[in-house]
C-alpha cells in the first residue's frame, strides 16, 4: 500500500537506536526525508547514512533535550528542514519503586520524558499550523494502561505524555494537523537487553523472577551483549523456545511473543500518512494484547 508520504519531511527524536532507528528506515523507505537525531554522532551519522540508501534526503542534528535550549534548537532546525511530521520518540526508562524513588527520580523521569516532548512540539507547531498540514505522533508505553510497580516514575511520566497528546489534538481542531500516540508493549531492543543486565548484575548473578541470569556476550538484534535465561541459553530476537520462555515469565500476552522495533515502526508510519487524516487524538497500544481489552 502507497501511504502517500514521499516528499514528506520528518524529525524523529532519539532516532539513532532503538525503535527510533526503526521508525526513521520506515518512514525513509515510505519516501520521507529524514532529520536523524540523537546524542551519539557516530550512531546517528550511520542511521542517517543508512536512511539515504532509500534514496531520500537525510541530516544529523545532535543534543541532549534535556538541557537548556537544546529542545527548541532542534525543532528549529527540523523547521528549516521542512519538517512536517514529528515523531517525539527520545525518553529515558529507569527502575524505580515507590519505595526507592526519590523526588530527584520523579523530577528525572518528567524532565526526560513529558518536557522535551512539550518544548519540540511547542517550538515546532507554528511550522504546521502554517503549513496546514502536519504530524505529531508520540511514543507512549504500555505502562500508561498497566503501571508498572517496578518502574513507577516511567509509568506516571508516560501516561502524561499519552493525556496531552490528546490534548494537543483537540487544541489543533481545523488546523490539518493531527495528534496521536503510541505505546508499545515489551519490544526487544538494547535498551531492554541492558535494563536485564542491569537487574542481573544487582542480583548478583541469580536469576530474578523473569527467568533472566548474568548477561554475556551473546550477540542481539541492534548490537551489544543480551540477558540469558536459566538455561543459559540467550534470549534471542526471534521466536522460538527461548523467547517463549521469556514472554511466559515477564510479558505474557495472547500474541506470544516479544514486539519488534518494526512493530512499532509501522503503527508511525500510517498515523503519520495522509491516509489517517481522520485518526486524531488516539493511543494506539502495540502491545501484543497484554494490556487487555479497554
Amino acid at each position: 500500500m502507497d501511504l502517500r508520504l514521499a516528499g514528506h519531511g520528518a524529525l524523529v527524536t532519539g532516532s539513532s537506536s532503538g525503535i527510533g532507528t526503526a521508525i526513521a528506515e520506515t518512514l525513509a523507505g515510505e519516501g520521507c526525508d529524514i532529520l536523524v537525531h540523537g546524542r551519539n554522532a557516530a550512531a546517528a551519522a550511520a542511521v542517517a547514512e543508512r536512511v539515504t540508501l532509500r534514496g531520500v534526503r537525510s541530516e544529523v542534528v545532535l543534543g541532549d533535550l534535556t538541557e537548556p535550549g537544546v529542545a527548541e534548537q532542534v525543532a528549529l532546525t527540523a523547521r528549516d528542514f521542512g519538517a512536517r511530521i514529528l515523531v517525539n520518540n527520545a525518553g529515558p526508562f529507569t527502575e524505580h519503586d515507590w519505595d526507592s524513588a526519590r523526588p530527584a527520580d520523579w523530577r528525572a523521569a518528567f524532565e526526560g520524558n513529558v518536557l522535551p516532548t512539550v518544548r519540540v512540539t511547542q517550538t515546532l507547531l507554528p511550522s504546521l499550523r502554517a503549513h496546514g498540514w502536519g504530524r505529531v505522533i508520540t511514543i507512549g508505553s504500555r505502562a500508561v494502561r498497566t503501571p508498572l510497580p517496578r518502574m513507577v516514575t516511567y509509568s506516571a511520566a508516560k501516561a502524561a505524555v499519552v493525556n496531552m497528546t490528546t490534548s494537543l489534538a483537540r487544541h489543533l481542531a481545523g488546523t490539518g494537523v493531527t495528534a496521536n500516540c503510541v505505546s508499545p508493549g515489551v519490544i526487544s531492543t538494547p535498551s531492554l537487553h541492558r535494563m536485564f543486565e542491569e537487574r542481573a548484575a544487582a542480583a548478583d548473578g541469580p536469576a530474578d523472577e523473569m527467568g533472566v541470569t548474568d548477561a554475556r556476550d551473546v550477540p542481539v538484534s541492534g548490537g551489544g551483549r543480551g540477558p540469558v535465561t536459566r538455561s543459559g541459553a540467550p534470549v534471542r530476537s526471534g521466536p522460538g523456545p527461548v523467547e517463549a520462555e521469556l514472554v511466559a515469565a515477564y510479558a505474557p500476552n495472547p500474541t506470544g511473543r516479544l514486539g519488534r522495533p518494526q512493530d512499532i515502526a509501522v503503527a508511525v508510519a500510517y498515523l503519520a500518512s495522509p491516509l489517517a487524516g481522520y485518526v486524531n487524538g488516539i493511543e494506539l497500544r502495540v502491545d501484543g494484547g497484554i494490556t487487555g481489552t479497554p
